[in-house]
C-alpha cells in the first residue's frame, strides 16, 4: 500500500479503495507525520486507513487498515492519544457516533479489529461532527446534531462516555458542523444553514438576537450556507468561514457586523477551510471544484491597519492566492494540516485520492 507520485504534481498520493470525505492529522504522534483516513462506501465494509509519510517525505505508507462497521461521515483523532478517534457514522437509516481505539500493531498489517471505546448514543437525527477538546489533555469533548448541542466526558480506561450537558438549536436553525475555540475552551462555533452561532458551554446558551452583544461576545452571524468553519490557532477572535458560492470569510468576532477580509474561494461551492497551525493567515481551503487552495490573509489586513503604501496594498491582494492545487478528479471534501510539520497538508478527494503536499516554496514570502 505504498504511494505513488502524482503526474505533474509535487503531492505523493495514495488512493483509497471506496469514496471518502474525511480525514485527520494524528495530532498525537510526535514520532511520525501521520493521517486517519476514513471511507464511505453504501455497498461495502467501510475501512479507515493509518497513513504515515515517510521520513524522507517521499513515500505515504500505510501503517495500519481497519475495517469499519459504517459510511464514515466524520473523523477525528484525539488530540493527545494516537490509538483514539471518533467517528460519526450512518448506517443508510440512522446516523451513530462512537470513539475506537486502534490495536496495538505489532508491525503487522491485517490488523485486528478496532475497538469500540463508547458509544455517544444520546442524539436523535443526524449527527453531524464530534469535536475533541481543543487542546492538551482532557476528556471532554462535543456532539452535534443538526439540532442538538451535547458535551461529554469520556472515560477510556472504563469505556464509558457520559453527557454533562445539553442544549437545542430551536427549530428554526439546523446546525451543520463546528468548531471549538483552541483561545476559549468554553467557546464553540456551530454552523447552520443562515448563520454561525457561538454557544457558552458554562451555560450551554447561545443568544438568539443577532445584534446583541454580551460581554464583548457575538452570539450570531448571519450568512447563507456556511460549510466549514475554523478559528485562527495563533490569533484570537479571528474565525474564518467557507461559503457555498460566496467563498472565504476572515472575522474578527469583536467586531462582526462584517468580515476583515473576504477571499474569492472557489469557482463551484467553497465546503472546507482550515488554519494552519503555525503559521498565523496561512488558510487552506477546498471545494467542489476538484481543488484546494492556499491563501495568506495577512495579519495587518485582519488587524485593519492601513497598509504602508499603494504598492505594498496591490501586492497584498496578488499575494492572497499563493497557490492553487488541481491534482483531483472529484469534489474535494477532507483536509487536514499537519501539526507535527506544519508546512505539510493532507487532502482527500470524494473518489478515495490522498494527496500530500509541502507549502515549504511559499513560507519565505511570509
Amino acid at each position: 500500500a505504498q504511494a505513488r507520485m502524482q503526474g505533474g504534481s509535487s503531492g505523493i498520493g495514495y488512493g483509497l479503495k471506496y469514496q471518502a470525505r474525511c480525514i485527520s492529522d494524528v495530532k498525537a504522534d510526535t514520532d511520525y507525520t501521520s493521517f486517519l483516513a476514513g471511507t464511505l462506501s453504501l455497498k461495502e465494509e467501510n475501512e479507515v486507513h493509518l497513513l504515515r509519510l515517510s521520513s524522507g517525505g517521499s513515500e505515504l505508507i500505510c501503517e495500519g487498515l481497519f475495517s469499519h462497521p459504517n459510511e464514515i461521515w466524520d473523523l477525528a483523532s484525539c488530540p493527545f492519544d494516537q490509538r483514539i478517534f471518533s467517528t460519526v457514522f450512518s448506517t443508510g437509516e440512522s446516523f451513530g457516533a462512537a470513539i475506537w481505539q486502534i490495536p496495538e500493531l505489532y508491525g503487522q498489517l491485517n490488523s485486528p479489529q478496532l475497538e469500540r471505546v463508547a458509544s455517544l448514543d444520546a442524539h436523535v437525527g443526524k449527527i453531524n461532527c464530534v469535536l475533541w477538546w481543543p487542546s492538551g489533555r482532557c476528556d471532554k469533548l462535543i456532539s452535534m446534531d443538526e439540532q442538538n448541542i451535547f458535551l461529554w466526558s469520556l472515560d477510556c480506561s472504563n469505556k464509558s462516555a457520559e453527557v454533562l450537558s445539553k442544549d437545542s438549536a430551536g427549530m428554526l436553525h439546523s446546525l451543520s458542523g463546528g468548531a471549538w475555540d483552541p483561545h476559549d475552551v468554553n467557546a464553540v462555533a456551530a454552523t447552520g444553514e443562515s448563520s454561525v452561532q457561538f454557544w457558552d458551554l458554562r451555560t450551554m446558551k447561545y443568544g438568539i438576537s443577532v445584534d446583541l452583544l454580551c460581554s464583548q461576545k457575538v452570539n450570531s452571524i448571519e450568512r447563507a450556507h456556511v460549510r466549514g468553519v475554523d478559528y485562527n490557532p495563533k490569533r484570537e477572535h479571528i474565525l474564518i468561514t467557507a461559503e457555498d458560492e460566496s467563498g472565504i470569510h476572515v472575522w474578527d468576532l469583536r467586531k462582526a457586523k462584517a468580515p476583515v477580509q473576504e477571499l474569492p474561494g472557489h469557482t463551484h461551492w467553497t465546503w472546507a477551510v482550515k488554519c494552519n497551525p503555525e503559521y498565523d493567515g496561512l488558510i487552506l481551503s477546498a471545494g467542489t471544484d476538484s481543488a484546494v487552495n492556499l491563501w495568506y490573509a495577512s495579519a495587518s489586513s485582519t488587524n485593519n491597519k492601513a497598509p504602508e503604501s499603494p504598492v505594498e496594498s496591490t501586492r497584498e491582494r496578488v499575494n492572497l492566492l499563493l497557490n492553487s492545487y488541481t491534482d483531483y478528479e472529484d469534489s474535494v471534501y477532507g483536509l487536514a494540516w499537519s501539526s507535527r510539520e506544519p508546512w505539510v497538508f493532507a487532502s482527500l478527494s470524494y473518489d478515495g485520492r490522498v494527496v500530500i503536499e509541502s507549502v515549504k516554496p511559499f513560507l519565505p514570502r511570509l
